[in-house]
């Protein structure tokens, strides 16, 4: 028989339970006030014309008017076509610099990792207006010098729809690779030696190594990786509002962009939110999708 619990065991308990719950009521308050209630916020607001001193219901008409409008479907496809230019080669270009930096010593690796961290913890505008002058379509242009060495006439990158999304996609693949490069050479100290003096014993090349030895461990960090920098690359807003501004010719405007030029420039707050709630469900079927079929055979 069950011995009966007794009431000073009752009161600790509830006072423990009172502690775990104070420990995350703030955590829970944060979440609650900037997550949760926004979230809800705009699945109503979706549903409205928006209006600060009265909003009128519409239904599905600003869900209609987001499918059928061209912009919003070029928002997409130029919000595609970055995400494949850049999220791969972010990724390999980070795992190549983790590589190399791995064997340094120590001090000389923290010293790689602080300069390669420090554009994440630099201002974006300021990093921007860096690009900006790069890109100056005037032959003071750092581009513009370059290619001129090769006889190549001045080019106005960013004010040309055959060039600004190919500038955007340069400044990602040369910029902001820090945080990746230090989640990888983490994951890179963590493999055994055992593996590395096995594969020696046998003979492996350094890129045997790498394909049978390096890349099966990092499953897991690549699949972080992965998944982090497709949700970034899809919500990306501040690059092209800076450097372009969506231009020209919108070919450089991208969903978040879109987003904010309907809720804060057109004031059309509704189809705003009707976008936004578009956007945060086609990131978390693709998200879905990378757990489902890359995730496979990977133990965390």
């Amino acid at each position: 028989m069950a011995q009966p619990v007794r009431p000073a065991k009752l009161r600790k308990r509830h006072t423990e339970n009172f502690s775990g719950y104070a420990f995350i009521a703030v955590a829970l308050v944060v979440y609650a006030v900037f997550t949760a209630y926004p979230v809800v916020k705009a699945l109503i607001v979706s549903f409205q014309e928006y209006k600060p001193l009265g909003s009128t219901y519409v239904g599905l008409d600003n869900y209609v008017a987001t499918f059928k409008s061209a912009l919003f479907w070029k928002s997409i496809r130029n919000t595609v076509i970055y995400t494949l230019l850049t999220v791969p080669v972010a990724l390999f270009l980070s795992f190549s610099i983790a590589i190399m930096i791995l064997p340094l010593r120590k001090r000389v690796q923290n010293i790689f990792k602080g300069i390669y961290y420090l554009p994440v913890v630099a201002s974006g505008v300021a990093l921007s207006v860096v690009w900006l002058w790069i890109y100056d379509p005037m032959p003071t242009g750092i581009f513009n010098q370059f290619i001129g060495w090769f006889g190549i006439h001045n080019q106005n990158w960013l004010g040309s729809s055959a060039t600004s999304m190919l500038s955007l996609v340069i400044m990602s693949w040369l910029s902001s690779h820090g945080a990746s490069i230090i989640i990888y050479l983490a994951a890179l100290i963590g493999i055994d030696n055992s593996y590395y003096e096995a594969a020696d014993l046998d003979g492996a090349s350094f890129l045997q190594k790498i394909w049978h030895i390096v890349l099966p461990f990092l499953k897991p960090t690549t699949l972080f990786l992965l998944v982090t920098a497709v949700i970034g690359s899809f919500q990306v807003f501040q690059n092209a509002y800076l450097m372009t501004g969506g231009g020209p010719n919108h070919a450089t405007t991208m969903v978040g962009l879109l987003i904010f030029d309907n809720a804060f420039k057109y004031f059309e707050f509704g189809k705003a939110s009707a976008q936004s709630l578009i956007l945060a469900l086609i990131i978390a079927l693709i998200s879905l999708f990378q757990f489902k079929f890359l995730g496979k055979e990977i133990d965390y």
